[in-house]
């Protein structure tokens, strides 16, 4: 049960692909609740939070496609973000101090004058996208592992119980719970890497 998966192609370099639909769905899947949660937390509804996720996935498609993302510019979860921050100021501006679709350059002109994202929503994001890939992971490596090294994972790596207890409690010994939780962990970063190494590269 505790196999090591086969090696698959870097997500963002599928992405190039338009065509690859489970590249796009794994990718939705992975940053969409994300920037959901930073739109609902810049005051955003949930339906509009939803469009300001598609919104964000319209346009990096557009970018990819038109090879438009620059690397030497920074991280590509910078630039997401950057994307998601500007999308979410022009929907909030929108509703607020410029009438809905009025075609506004103000709304641009607002826009091109705000600064680069505070530091402490940059933390923020990327705290919040290093909690969303650990669940992605988990939710993809789950069915690699037996109930007794989930269990022991979970216990140890996730709620913190000492391992003696945790031992005690799984009929197994000390060691084993380590072991066990470090085969866990191991998959999980694995498979975080394969989708980190593509943005570091800029796929």
């Amino acid at each position: 049960m505790d196999t090591a998966p086969t090696t698959r192609p870097s997500l963002l370099i599928r992405l190039r692909d338009p065509a690859d639909e489970c590249a796009w769905a794994e990718f939705v899947d992975i940053y969409g609740p994300l920037l959901q949660r930073l739109a609902r937390g810049r005051g955003l509804q949930h339906a509009d939070a939803e469009d300001l996720a598609q919104e964000v996935f319209r346009v990096v498609a557009a970018a990819i496609e038109g090879g438009r993302y620059d690397p030497s510019r920074g991280s590509f979860r910078g630039w997401l973000f950057r994307i998601a921050h500007n999308l979410t100021l022009k929907s909030l501006v929108a509703r607020g101090r410029q009438p809905r679709g009025s075609g506004d350059t103000g709304v641009l002109n607002f826009l091109e004058e705000q600064p680069a994202p505070a530091p402490e929503d940059s933390a923020q994001f990327e705290a919040a996208y290093r909690r969303r890939m650990l669940e992605w992971a988990a939710r993809k490596v789950r069915g690699e592992f037996s109930e007794l090294a989930w269990h022991a994972f979970l216990a140890t790596g996730v709620e913190a119980r000492p391992a003696a207890d945790v031992a005690r409690e799984l009929g197994i010994k000390v060691g084993s719970v380590y072991n066990l939780k470090c085969r866990v962990m191991a998959r999980l970063r694995r498979e975080i890497e394969q989708v980190q190494d593509a943005e570091s590269a800029g796929f």
